[in-house]
């Protein structure tokens, strides 16, 4: 497996890319208030600031239609706040994410067209890019912070999304980028579960979103190279079922294409992926009517 680019600050020196699930459709039927919400994780964040001087935050909202980055500690120059009030740096996050929910919630579904189910975010955008600027941070020059990618997700899992989202755990997996998730969820996220689990990060479902800051701060508030030292919660379980290609549906059994590796849940007589034509066995009773014909005569 080739390596990361080992140009660090320091061992202590983190680089946390968080994706927050704004998703409307699922904050609607939570027993958080999203405004709470966002003060826990508010809280994180400035927690992770004040560990040390060089580390920095870059906030990714994850929408059911689009995702965007929102904020980004790098960019800010004054992070004082006023009368210990939260920093003012907080008020433009605030508002841009004001801004992408709007731009968000104008692109495509409506209620109705989600058949009575939670809408997924589009998770496999928000690695993407999380992905994305953290090879621009390895590029940028001879120092950087140890970058993870903190999966904040409430959503459910989207099927469709299956291929890309595990193109995108593979290439944090190769790039030695750890995906850290908290899924606060009805049930556990395949997903995430398989990230956290690939790459080496923490997953973690908290019984109790009211103390959401204190599972943040207690477990993902370490760096890295802390974490060694550290027991950390592990998953009861990881689950590993795949979505099939054709009907973007979660399968425990399938057919896989030898080719191309694609999944599918039915046999089908061509790959729709690589075009490949698979052949077909033949019956038993077949194959023992064959062989009784060639049999010699006695």
């Amino acid at each position: 497996m080739a390596s990361a680019p080992s140009k660090l600050y320091s061992d202590d020196v983190s680089l946390v890319v968080v994706l927050l699930d704004t998703n409307p459709f699922f904050w609607a039927t939570s027993s958080l208030p999203f405004s709470q919400f966002l003060s826990h994780v508010f809280a994180f964040l400035n927690s992770i600031l004040l560990l040390n001087q060089l580390n920095q935050v870059v906030v990714i909202a994850t929408g059911y239609n689009s995702c965007d980055y929102v904020y980004d500690s790098s960019l800010i120059t004054n992070q004082s706040s006023d009368d210990g009030r939260m920093p003012a740096i907080y008020a433009k996050l605030l508002q841009n994410l004001e801004d992408f929910m709007i731009r968000d919630d104008k692109l495509g579904k409506k209620e109705e067209e989600t058949k009575g189910k939670i809408a997924s975010s589009l998770l496999s955008g928000s690695l993407s890019m999380a992905l994305c600027y953290i090879q621009r941070v390895f590029r940028s020059g001879p120092l950087h912070p140890q970058p993870r990618i903190m999966c904040l997700q409430g959503s459910p899992d989207g099927p469709e999304q299956y291929v890309a989202v595990m193109n995108s755990i593979f290439s944090a997996q190769r790039s030695m980028v750890p995906i850290d998730s908290c899924y606060f969820g009805a049930q556990n996220s395949a997903f995430l579960q398989q990230a956290s689990y690939i790459t080496g990060g923490v997953y973690v479902k908290p019984q109790h979103l009211e103390g959401l800051f204190q599972y943040l701060v207690t477990v993902f508030a370490t760096d890295l190279h802390s974490r060694s030292f550290l027991q950390l919660p592990r998953p009861a379980g990881v689950d590993f079922r795949a979505s099939c290609f054709c009907h973007k549906t979660t399968i425990d059994m399938g057919f896989i294409c030898s080719v191309c590796l694609s999944i599918f849940c039915k046999h089908h007589k061509k790959c729709s992926t690589c075009g490949s034509v698979f052949g077909q066995s033949q019956p038993d009773d077949t194959s023992a009517l064959d062989h009784k014909r060639k049999a010699p005569e006695t």
